[in-house]
């Protein structure tokens, strides 16, 4: 896989319908999308000024692994994940791009970011330790940095088009989209967490938490977008992990960790800071080792088997 990042795509005979934070996508008929994951990466809402080499290929192919897993679970919107059996303009740009693409159905898309969490980290630390709860699910005293939570709890928030997303407590998810949907969202979301967790843990990773996006087809929930990758989702290593001590971040934590050592008005500078070769680097390393441990394969070979 080449050492160059792609952090754009222009594809030719194909509609560019949205470009996101991460993900250029194409229209290829009136049912069909192609998702393409680039080397982009954010921290704090913003596009950085740095991709990371390989990184879509790490998210695509993680995201393939966990629908093929989940399946029984919970259903998605595949429709191909290899080169050859998409269609035209949409083959030929996916066997270009290094596994970086796939073919999917459209949805209806629930415009809910559904968080679900199983350990104590990130930003709810402050607000349990100020609350004992974290967005109104009420939880034991006592529990560590780190530290596993009696049960999965679901913490819901807005899918903002711009700006922070901003956290919903159960009641508020119902006055957004009805008590049936909301009901409905929870239970999915904790039943696909709990799978993934039993899984990711027989192969030495600690889900902690993870955020889904889900659509509608026919009134049936969908797994959408992408699945329990490391920018999607936390995880630990089961052989480092030390309640009481700050984890080993296996995800996109050591990008977060590093601008919070620049100046404010460097982070808030119209040009978005770039990441040293370093921390590019290790990041890369990292999102690579959580597809081997989760998937037992390497990612070149995934991608060789992608593109033919």
């Amino acid at each position: 896989m080449s050492d160059q990042a792609i952090t754009e795509t222009q594809l030719e005979g194909l509609e560019l319908v949205h470009r996101g934070k991460v993900r250029d996508v194409y229209a290829v008929d009136a049912e069909r999308l192609l998702f393409v994951a680039t080397d982009r990466i954010s921290a704090f809402d913003r596009i950085l000024g740095s991709g990371i080499p390989g990184k879509g290929a790490v998210l695509t192919q993680t995201s393939n692994f966990w629908f093929g897993a989940l399946q029984d679970t919970i259903s998605n919107h595949l429709l191909a994940t290899r080169a050859s059996e998409m269609p035209g303009a949409a083959g030929e740009a996916a066997a270009e791009l290094g596994g970086r693409a796939v073919l999917v159905r459209k949805l209806e898309v629930v415009k809910i970011e559904c968080v679900v969490r199983g350990y104590l980290a990130g930003s709810k630390v402050k607000e349990y330790q100020q609350t004992g709860a974290i967005q109104g699910v009420a939880l034991p005293a006592g529990i560590e940095l780190g530290g596993q939570l009696p049960e999965p709890i679901f913490t819901p928030t807005t899918k903002a088009a711009a700006g922070h997303d901003q956290p919903l407590t159960f009641a508020e998810l119902e006055a957004e989209v009805g008590a049936e949907l909301a009901a409905r969202l929870r239970e999915t979301s904790l039943a696909v967490f709990r799978a993934a967790s039993a899984l990711s843990a027989e192969r030495g990773l600690l889900l902690c938490d993870t955020k889904f996006e889900l659509g509608l087809r026919e009134g049936e929930l969908v797994l959408a977008d992408e699945a329990l990758t490391p920018d999607s989702s936390r995880y630990f290593k089961a052989d480092e992990h030390q309640p009481g001590r700050q984890p080993v971040p296996w995800d996109k934590q050591l990008v977060r960790d590093y601008l919070q050592t620049l100046p404010r008005e460097q982070l808030e500078a119209p040009t978005a800071p770039a990441l040293p070769d370093e921390i590019v680097a290790e990041t890369a390393r990292r999102y690579r080792e959580v597809f081997r441990i989760l998937s037992g394969r390497e990612l070149d070979d995934a991608v060789a088997e992608a593109v033919a």
